[in-house]
């Protein structure tokens, strides 16, 4: 055999061992690609702006981890009070509220501000103060039981930070057309729900509160209920999404589904069940339209 034919052979049995290994290498590339895992989806970050006493009942403790298995998604709650929460809606700083101040929320339905707001529970919210009552306004209607406070001068607790809580306080002392700054006794602590109640029992002073927190600090606190069921005092809580079509930076479907799970019928029951074995009674009530 000629040189010239021994080298094509050699050359032409080289081509097909490199385009078999290759062939084989692409078919094992392939083989590992099918093997591995799709990419875990992305999970978002939900900014929940809700108020303290969600927070200090311990209810979103339960919640949050709830809602976060079934949509992953990353819950960061902002507690503050309903004031600071409404305000973060109306900056496009939040992508859902839970509050309680139905005016001020209806106010940021009507701006086109918030949309999908639905009604999820309640309490109430109660007058307490110390156990042996200086000021005497055990039982009285909540509006007597203010005027006597006023009229007293006795220490009267305010949280004094646009919650929700603080609304229904300054309403009760304008429908009685009562400067509540007008009695040297009167404090406000910018703070929370809880905190408020700590410097109430410091003080040994008066002060509104929604129950659940209450409920869930009163072993701390050396107060006692002293004015409830005044139908005045009842505290509905709101879940509403903030409008993508006037803020376009939230995230949109997260809130959504937020607010289809504050209102389904398991979420609800949850809310029923909270705080009974430890309290003896529920912190919130359903209460979906």
């Amino acid at each position: 055999m000629k040189l010239k034919q021994i080298f094509s052979l050699s050359l032409i049995a080289m081509l097909i061992f490199m385009m078999t290994a290759c062939s084989n290498s692409t078919d094992e590339t392939s083989s590992k690609q099918e093997e591995q895992p799709k990419a875990a989806e992305e999970v978002k970050d939900l900014i929940l702006a809700t108020t303290t006493s969600t927070q200090d009942s311990g209810l979103l403790d339960v919640l949050i981890p709830m809602f976060e298995e079934e949509s992953n998604t990353n819950v960061q709650p902002i507690a503050v009070g309903t004031g600071q929460a409404l305000e973060m809606g109306k900056k496009g700083e939040a992508d859902v509220l839970l509050v309680h101040a139905p005016d001020s929320e209806q106010e940021l339905v009507d701006s086109g501000d918030a949309i999908n707001r639905k009604r999820v529970m309640y309490n109430d919210f109660i007058l307490v103060g110390p156990a042996n009552d200086p000021a005497g306004i055990k039982g009285m209607e909540v509006g007597e039981a203010f005027q006597k406070l006023f009229n007293d001068g006795a220490v009267f607790i305010s949280r004094g930070d646009d919650s929700g809580t603080h609304k229904k306080e300054l309403d009760i002392w304008k429908s009685l057309e009562l400067t509540p700054g007008d009695n040297t006794s009167y404090a406000e602590t910018g703070q929370g729900m809880g905190n408020t109640l700590q410097v109430a029992a410091e003080k040994q002073g008066y002060v509104i509160t929604d129950r659940a927190t209450y409920l869930a600090q009163k072993e701390s606190l050396d107060l006692e209920i002293l004015v409830e069921g005044d139908e005045d005092l009842l505290n509905i809580y709101h879940v509403m999404q903030i409008n993508p079509e006037k803020h376009d930076k939230v995230f949109s479907e997260g809130a959504e589904k937020f607010v289809d799970f504050m209102i389904n019928e398991e979420t609800q029951k949850v809310i029923e069940e909270f705080g009974q074995e430890e309290y003896g009674e529920p912190l919130f009530f359903p209460y979906t339209e």
